[in-house]
């Protein structure tokens, strides 16, 4: 190729920072000017000792900068002939005007996801009253510390590598004989699968248990999330009334061709009501009858204030159609992102398969500094700790409640989980009360986000407030209520 000679070198524009990485920077300008063709094909640069004086770094700053040009191809040369910028015109597409660019079509998925948006949980610090958020004020962060320098310390090898889909042997061994001791779930480790959190493992259950157009039941009003879990496998969701006594099995009953149904009973999610035991066995007949599962999300089913926890629905499960969903989210704090799924050994080895694929394995670290967590004796202080904390502010919001809300029903008796659910009489009533409430810096979420789109029913009967009482301590709760008390004019 015949070299163009030595041009006169534009250094307008080029504006180099000490302390951001002068080469880098460099080698970013030169780039940018060879591809959008301000330096053409052909063309020699200055010698490295020559550019390093007109931009006054050092000579070693220019060569790391060329160095990596001729690596990506960008320029090329001969030891004595100089640097010049490659032949780059016949493989740099011709410009296409903006107005002439289509949009690249949505895939199915991709339509399914637009349609189904994922409302993100609110950040930052917690506030009165944020829904599913535990008191993590109270977590034993010096413990977990130590835990984790000590297994990063001098780490086992053999952790080190790729490990099981299914999770750390360990931990899953730990969590079984956890469940086994305190909440009544025959299980074993080969059961086990551990994810990341509780929404990982329902869109697991989306992924294998379902096919594209079958019809799966949720509560309605429900976990939304879950719901765009299923929605964006494809399934055709079929919301299913709840009541005071939890899920209505007779309605599900008149679901027809369906085999999945998704519940909360320990604590219905958003209403907090708790499965009676009747609708409780009806439901596990129901997933016999039509040879289906059942998908238990016992997100806060430790939080139970009077008497010990209830046994999942899994514990009576005989005909190995119930998969439980379980989290240390709610016991720990959110951002840990561990969680897991408890399977009927029919199904281990294909949630483990997918899991592989997936995302290979969980993070391993954390992983064992839970399984010492537990192993410690730390975990089951925690939960108690945590237990009564979560009671103790339950009762400061009971005490601090305004007796009478204009519009709102009184508070319901809350035994159980990390929220409650007040009714009211109208959207535009809830509208006005949620709306004086976030002005004034207090959050709470409306009951009627909570149902599927075109429920039956009436819009009014639909409305209510969702409130969180753990994720701030007793005094925080009690300013909070007197905040509302302002803003709502009581």
């Amino acid at each position: 190729m015949q070299r163009s000679p030595a041009l006169p070198f534009d250094l307008s524009g080029i504006h180099l920072q000490p302390g951001l990485g002068l080469a880098r920077q460099l080698y970013q300008a030169l780039r940018e000017r060879i591809l959008d063709g301000r330096l053409a094909s052909g063309t020699r640069l200055p010698a490295s000792r020559e550019l390093a004086t007109l931009l006054g770094i050092s000579r070693n700053t220019v060569t790391r900068a060329l160095d990596q040009l001729y690596a990506e191809g960008y320029v090329n040369g001969r030891v004595g002939d100089g640097t010049y910028v490659a032949e780059l015109t016949r493989h740099r597409p011709a410009p296409v005007p903006v107005a002439a660019v289509a949009p690249a079509a949505a895939s199915p998925a991709m339509q399914l996801l637009h349609n189904h948006h994922l409302a993100m949980p609110a950040a930052g610090a917690p506030r009165a009253f944020r829904i599913g958020v535990p008191a993590f004020d109270l977590f034993p962060f010096e413990t977990w510390s130590r835990l984790q320098v000590r297994f990063w310390r001098k780490p086992s090898l053999a952790r080190l590598g790729y490990g099981d889909p299914a999770g750390d042997l360990q931990l899953r061994e730990l969590i079984a004989a956890y469940l086994r001791n305190s909440r009544g779930l025959t299980c074993e480790a080969p059961q086990v699968l551990i994810t990341c959190g509780s929404q990982q493992a329902i869109s697991l259950c989306a992924q294998l248990l379902i096919q594209p157009g079958e019809r799966v039941a949720i509560e309605n009003p429900g976990y939304r999330a879950a719901g765009h879990a299923f929605a964006v496998a494809g399934a055709q969701l079929c919301g299913v009334a709840v009541d005071g006594d939890g899920l209505d099995v007779d309605a599900l009953q008149r679901v027809n061709e369906c085999r999945l149904a998704y519940v909360t009973p320990a604590h219905q999610y958003p209403t907090g009501v708790t499965l009676s035991l009747p609708r409780r066995l009806a439901l596990l007949e129901w997933a016999k009858r039509v040879n289906g599962w059942i998908i238990e999300d016992d997100y806060d089913g430790e939080y139970r204030y009077s008497g010990t926890p209830l046994a999942p629905l899994a514990a009576l499960d005989e005909q190995q159609r119930v998969i439980y969903i379980g989290t240390f989210g709610k016991l720990a704090f959110p951002a840990l992102r561990l969680g897991y799924l408890v399977l009927p050994p029919a199904l281990a080895e294909s949630f483990a398969r997918r899991q592989a694929l997936e995302i290979r394995h969980s993070e391993v670290g954390t992983q064992a500094v839970m399984a010492e967590f537990i192993a410690a004796g730390h975990f089951q202080r925690h939960v108690r700790r945590m237990r009564q904390a979560a009671r103790s502010r339950r009762d400061a919001l009971i005490e601090a409640w305004p007796q009478a809300i204009p519009g709102c029903s009184p508070l319901p008796t809350v035994e159980a989980g990390l929220h409650l659910s007040i009714r009211v009489e109208s959207l535009a009533r809830e509208r006005e009360l949620i709306g004086a409430a976030r002005a004034a810096g207090i959050e709470m979420n409306p009951l009627s986000d909570y149902w599927l789109p075109g429920s039956d029913t009436a819009e009014d009967a639909r409305a209510g407030l969702v409130l969180g009482f753990a994720a701030v301590p007793e005094a925080q709760i009690v300013e909070a209520v007197q905040t509302l008390r302002r803003a709502w004019k009581l």
